[in-house]
């Protein structure tokens, strides 16, 4: 008998975590608030609702009869969806609501890391005052990132220096997340790390981790690395799984702090089962901890499961019972290029409402893969909204190949007013994060 799994959330992110499912025979059913094409079609059954309205979401889980969730959201996390879910005793890939404080506060972050002295922690100071904040910026002697404490979609944080070039423009900013309340109202402002990037992400079923292929996002919105922050324009991954200016014992050292943070939260009594995403700067001095997610990345999970090779649903019950096993866990060993096809305006004003088309086998009979994100499906066509359209995966036995398949696919999306950031994965743009990382290291 087919399992009956539940996935939450209509993004990128969960297409590419039904389509996983898929793959490994599941009944699909899904809670989202847009009606997603391609995961509507895939679901024995779907409910348009808010995803995070913990009741509707519970009441249509256990309706459907559903054994196994996995919620693909930050906000259904803050809210405790996965408490309620267990309860009704469904199995869930997603934290509780105390441990999911890993993401949905960065200061509850931090302060876990200095208290259980792990690893990989930068300098902060958290406020809940924008004066007290301001006046730490006149006694510090080193530049910062300015993160509100609470979620903001991935598009809160600026950096001194990039974003905020003056110590002015540093404390202007910090008024205006207490003003306008960004992200809550508190703000966190760490040392800002100088290096490259790079994301681990790994299976976690309260004791143990598995680790997944590593990854590389593109925040910015343009090309050359300008622009309005995002949440995210597209990423690559490497055949070898790890990235061509990362080397093995730097993602040793980033799982050894993944490892103590899943201690200390076990200690503190906030075992946590579910996706951890740590994001990394590689630095001179090896990795520092930018921030944790609660769950999959996106577009870093379309990456990542689209080189799934095992069974899927059977890697969400080791998580969700306590007993993640590596023997259910494995990739394919290709290099992977994600590019979003984004409305025109995205990270400012996005134009939405306007027709897209995707021609699905043309896509899938070259090998690549697409994912739908914040579309909507209305009477059989599909229409996109504010945020990012769809993202187009190739895969290839280098990086350079799977650019050029991503590339080819991309020509099978179209509709008015779209835009792809594409010099994600090209060789230029590689080569200068190697070079940069030379640069850093002193090589």
């Amino acid at each position: 008998m087919k399992e009956k799994v539940l996935v939450v959330g209509g993004g990128g992110r969960e297409h590419a975590i039904v389509a996983a499912l898929q793959r490994a025979e599941a009944k699909v059913y899904a809670a989202m608030k847009n009606r997603n094409p391609g995961i509507a079609r895939a679901a024995v059954e779907f409910a348009q609702v808010s995803e995070t309205d913990v009741d509707k979401v519970v009441a249509f889980a256990v309706k459907a009869g559903v054994e196994l969730a996995v919620i693909g959201p930050e906000s259904p996390l803050e809210v405790g969806l996965a408490d309620a879910l267990r309860g009704k005793g469904i199995g869930c890939v997603g934290p509780s609501k105390a441990a999911a404080r890993l993401e949905t506060s960065k200061s509850f972050a931090r302060e876990l890391m200095d208290r259980h002295r792990i690893a990989g922690n930068l300098r902060f100071a958290s406020f809940n005052d924008a004066k007290e904040a301001k006046d730490h910026i006149d006694d510090i002697d080193y530049q910062v990132a300015v993160k509100p404490v609470g979620l903001t979609g991935g598009k809160g944080v600026k950096v001194e220096g990039e974003h905020l070039i003056t110590k002015a423009d540093v404390k202007a900013y910090i008024d205006e997340i207490f003003q306008h309340k960004i992200g809550g109202a508190g703000v966190v402002l760490e040392e800002r790390a100088e290096g490259e990037e790079f994301t681990l992400q790994v299976f976690c079923d309260g004791k143990d981790i598995v680790t997944m292929p590593l990854v590389q996002d593109h925040k910015r919105a343009y090309e050359g690395d300008v622009g309005p922050n995002t949440g995210g324009m597209g990423s690559y991954t490497d055949a070898n799984h790890l990235l061509p200016f990362v080397r093995s014992g730097d993602k040793e050292e980033a799982t050894r702090i993944l490892k103590g943070v899943v201690g200390g939260l076990r200690t503190d009594g906030h075992p946590y089962q579910g996706i951890i995403y740590g994001q990394f700067m590689l630095t001179k001095d090896g990795p520092k901890v930018i921030e944790f997610n609660a769950r999959f990345g996106d577009p870093e999970a379309m990456n990542v499961l689209t080189l799934f090779d095992g069974n899927f649903t059977e890697a969400a019950w080791g998580v969700a019972i306590g007993n993640v096993s590596r023997s259910k866990v494995s990739f394919k060993r290709k290099a992977t290029v994600c590019k979003y096809v984004v409305p025109e305006g995205y990270g400012t004003v996005s134009k939405a409402g306007l027709p897209i088309t995707v021609d699905e086998k043309a896509i899938a009979e070259m090998g690549a893969a697409c994912y739908y994100a914040a579309v909507n499906e209305e009477e059989g066509k599909i229409f996109t909204g504010t945020s990012r359209s769809v993202g187009v995966v190739g895969l290839g036995d280098s990086i350079d190949a799977a650019e050029t398949m991503c590339e080819a696919a991309l020509k099978h999306v179209k509709g008015e007013a779209l835009f792809v950031r594409h010099d994600i994965g090209r060789k230029e743009l590689v080569q200068r994060r190697v070079d940069h990382m030379k640069q850093v290291r002193g090589d």
